[in-house]
């Protein structure tokens, strides 16, 4: 099975102070998700932003919101979440102790499933739940911090999850230390959803953005044969 290829921008890098106009004009420059990273300063070391901020950048988009939720426990806060707009919602495997539910209840929200798992978290972690997810997220650093470098021992990872997915219509998605440089061994491994932050966000406006989404999409493809 091919699946498309998706470029989807993490706004922790962009310009906070015009969030809006951030989101809207990554998209206009071709990304077709915006990834949407959620820390509570618990599960992870940093603090974000929550659902409140996510309801008032929906409008400014109909782009799929690709929401990560680096939170625990995430349960409690799932459907502020799917009020709020966002159309994929990740939960960590390690940020509760009933993965399983926190799937059939993202679900029953009406919002497509996804689970990330962090570098040392074996695949064996969602084996049982493969028929019950809409998205795999590959962590290729440490999440909490942007700019970080990409761990290549998770090239190896992505492609195990590639083959554990067969031919189930789950997007692999792969976050962390993403850029032009190791686009194309990611791709090339199997992941067909990018997260870029810091790659994607140089320089201002439509223009900028438009060149750097190019840039990855264009290294991904090479990898994709």
């Amino acid at each position: 099975m091919t699946r498309p290829l998706l470029i989807s921008p993490s706004i922790l890098a962009a310009d906070f102070s015009r969030l809006g106009e951030e989101v809207r004009d990554v998209v206009d420059a071709g990304a077709e998700w915006v990834h949407l990273d959620v820390m509570d300063g618990h599960f992870v070391p940093n603090i974000s932003f929550g659902p409140a901020i996510i309801k008032a950048l929906r409008p400014w988009t109909k782009a799929v919101f690709d929401c990560h939720l680096m939170i625990a426990p995430a349960d409690p806060y799932l459907a502020a979440f799917a009020d709020a707009g966002c159309d994929v919602i990740t939960v960590h495997a390690e940020a509760g102790p009933h993965l399983h539910r926190s799937l059939q209840t993202i679900r029953a929200l009406g919002k497509k499933a996804g689970v990330s798992l962090n570098p040392a978290t074996p695949l064996s972690a969602i084996e049982h739940v493969m028929d019950d997810l809409d998205l795999i997220l590959i962590m290729s650093v440490n999440p909490g911090f942007g700019g970080q470098k990409y761990i290549p021992a998770m090239t190896d990872k992505i492609a195990k999850a590639h083959a554990l997915i067969g031919n189930r219509p789950i997007t692999l998605e792969v976050d962390g230390g993403v850029t032009a440089d190791n686009a194309a061994e990611i791709a090339k491994a199997g992941a067909n959803a990018l997260v870029a932050g810091s790659a994607i966000f140089k320089g201002k406006g439509v223009d900028d953005y438009r060149k750097t989404v190019d840039l990855l999409r264009k290294a991904a493809e090479s990898g994709r044969g």
